[in-house]
């Protein structure tokens, strides 16, 4: 038995897509509590009750299993032909398995609602292969130690980007002068480490901006073509080359102990963890190794090589050399060592 869901009252778009994930919800994973039901949504038990009520006042043969591990379910052989996916739907299906970026995107009902229909359309055996590969597989995209960042303007770029349209935006960078206005064309988002990234034109080049550092945000009526021959992938792989030559100018000549070797996944760059592996030389019976690293400045590598403490020592150069002594002295007689 099939049928199709005709809903009267309440005409909303997001109510409507909501009634049928109710539906797609029961067709797929058979019965289900209302709590269940509220939870995998987002939304109240008591909305989830009144859904339920009006899928039965529409004639979708719902009804409830009293008792301890009852539920709601569909009549059994009852399927929805109401599995077609919306536009939105479309573009959220490729963030099905990231419901982090998929929410900073403004795509998670999207996200939700596109799952359940692909479920819906599979077969019994094939519903419950996907439902333990779901189980065993999460991803988590922010780094270790960093609070998500806070991306109001995302969504208006994810329009910007779909339908090829300018936008006017305020953002502060790190140079003088800090603040600055650009007409942005945006060729596409890139998630980094839980940091989100716009690739855009501005005038006749394409740059990267944070999206966070983005202070206001005006989507324009101004339309624009993307070139055929620009590849999102290509451009960031070749963008990150060029920030790693461009980060480091310089190098040291550093001793580190063995335990500072265990240390440096933990407390500096891959850069240079790899520079240490690939140029240590002993230099002692004890375990301790010369090697040469990549530096950003004097202060940066300072800063960063203090994390390990007495278990390294800067040979050269001279001027960092000189800062680190500089700053420990500091340290010393801030705890009255001198």
């Amino acid at each position: 038995m099939s049928g199709a869901v005709r809903v009267s009252g309440e005409n909303e778009p997001k109510s409507a897509g909501r009634l049928l994930s109710v539906l797609l919800l029961l067709q797929s994973r058979g019965r289900m509590p209302a709590r269940g039901i509220a939870d995998e949504l987002g939304v109240s038990v008591r909305t989830a009750y009144r859904d339920l009520a009006r899928l039965q006042a529409a004639g979708v043969p719902v009804y409830a299993e009293p008792g301890r591990g009852g539920g709601y379910q569909l009549l059994d052989g009852y399927r929805t032909r109401l599995t077609g996916m919306s536009q939105g739907e479309a573009r959220a299906l490729f963030f099905a398995g990231l419901p982090g970026p998929a929410a900073d995107l403004g795509l998670a009902a999207e996200v939700t609602a596109a799952r359940l229909k692909l479920l819906a359309a599979l077969p019994a055996e094939l519903r419950e292969e996907a439902a333990r590969t779901a189980a065993v597989f999460h991803v988590d995209a922010p780094a270790w130690y960093r609070e998500p960042e806070q991306t109001p303007n995302l969504p208006l770029f994810v329009d910007a980007v779909l339908t090829r349209r300018a936008v006017d935006v305020l953002y502060r960078r790190w140079r003088a002068p800090q603040e600055v206005r650009r007409r942005l064309r945006p060729y596409g988002l890139v998630l980094k480490s839980g940091i989100w990234y716009l690739v855009a034109a501005a005038e006749s080049r394409i740059g990267t901006y944070r999206v966070t550092q983005v202070l206001d945000a005006i989507l324009g009526d101004e339309r624009f073509d993307r070139p055929q021959d620009f590849d999102l992938g290509s451009y960031w792989t070749s963008y990150l080359d060029d920030f790693q030559t461009r980060r480091y100018t310089g190098s040291a000549t550093i001793r580190i102990s063995p335990r500072g070797r265990r240390r440096l996944p933990d407390n500096l760059p891959p850069e240079v963890v790899r520079a240490v592996e690939s140029t240590a030389t002993a230099v002692g019976d004890d375990g301790w190794v010369e090697a040469v690293i990549p530096t950003e400045s004097t202060e940066h590598a300072c800063g960063e090589l203090l994390r390990l403490g007495t278990d390294v020592e800067v040979v050269a150069p001279t001027e960092l050399r000189q800062a680190m002594a500089a700053t420990v002295g500091v340290l010393a007689r801030a705890y009255g060592l001198h």
